[in-house]
């Protein structure tokens, strides 16, 4: 039975990319097929091929079988600003029936682990009545939460369970992803959220050389997902 989530975060730049290559990376290793979709993307690199994401290369470089560039991030916005900004600076429709449309061409591939992940945290704007939220309300998909461990995480975290949980959608787990070397008493933080979020934790990433997708799956445990 395909399994679908919706990956937020606690904040921008906290790891999101990171973590989801990383749950994919690990359901393939169990021999499961595997599908990411990043419909919306700001901050996208002029190519030969078009407009293309460093975040949705990377999902792209975890599916299994391989999916089209185009089917993995549908609405590429070259500013790497907020995407509502760039949307309409670039003059480009950003609603939340289109993105919830294109996901689900994805979900017709019917991957055993389909990722959908957001841009930034849960609250994103993606016109002036909707947000990037709405997408996963749309679509009805349990979130997995990605903390950013640096000072302020418990608050960013527990803000967030809620807003999710006000939205009607399930928190199927959360990742401590340690983006701060110099955070001060990580680990009692980490024990804090561990008794506050009330989801399962996935894992706790450290620090990496190199946060490839093969390295951070080994931190993370993919079970309860699939």
């Amino acid at each position: 039975m395909s399994k679908r989530y919706f990956i937020t975060g606690t904040d921008t730049e906290i790891g999101k990319t990171t973590v989801a290559a990383g749950l994919l990376r690990a359901a393939r290793v169990r021999g499961l097929t595997t599908a990411g979709v990043k419909p919306v993307a700001a901050g996208c690199e002029r190519t030969p091929e078009g407009l293309r994401n460093e975040d949705a290369l990377a999902l792209q470089a975890e599916c299994e079988p391989p999916l089209a560039y185009d089917l993995i991030n549908p609405v590429t916005l070259e500013a790497a600003i907020a995407p509502h900004i760039a949307a309409r600076e670039e003059n480009v429709p950003l609603t939340a029936q289109a993105l919830a449309g294109a996901c689900r061409q994805v979900f017709d591939r019917q991957a055993d682990l389909t990722l959908v992940e957001g841009a930034g945290g849960w609250c994103v704007p993606l016109n002036h009545q909707e947000l990037l939220s709405d997408v996963a309300i749309a679509l009805r998909l349990p979130v997995v939460l990605v903390v950013g461990m640096r000072l302020g995480c418990i608050n960013h975290a527990l803000l967030s369970c809620r807003a999710i949980a006000a939205d009607g959608l399930q928190l199927a787990g959360w990742v401590a992803n340690h983006v701060d070397p110099d955070m001060g008493r990580q680990a009692e933080n980490l024990a804090t959220l561990r008794q506050l979020i009330q989801a399962p934790c996935l894992g706790v990433v450290p620090r990496l050389a190199k946060a490839d997708a093969a390295a951070v799956a080994a931190h993370l445990e993919v079970s309860p997902l699939v």
